[in-house]
């Protein structure tokens, strides 16, 4: 599929238990354990926001770890 045609596309945020991101095709059922974070469109539009969300790759779960290791 061309780049062009794959932006036509309709996309959505999804969003994850720990915090991780990604796209899914609007209109399909989510897998599980995801939800939609709120944001749909063109998928460039996705994946900017994605960029802008999440600014800190590691899981919830070990952000939390650190956190209280580091006593923070």
């Amino acid at each position: 599929m061309e780049h062009d045609e794959q932006n036509e596309l309709e996309y959505q945020v999804v969003v994850n238990h720990e915090e991780q991101y990604s796209i899914w095709p609007a209109g399909r059922e989510l897998p599980a354990g995801w939800t939609a974070e709120g944001t749909a469109g063109p998928k460039d539009v996705c994946l900017d926001r994605i960029e802008q969300v999440w600014v800190d790759m590691r899981p919830l779960s070990l952000r939390r770890r650190m956190a209280a290791v580091h006593g923070a």
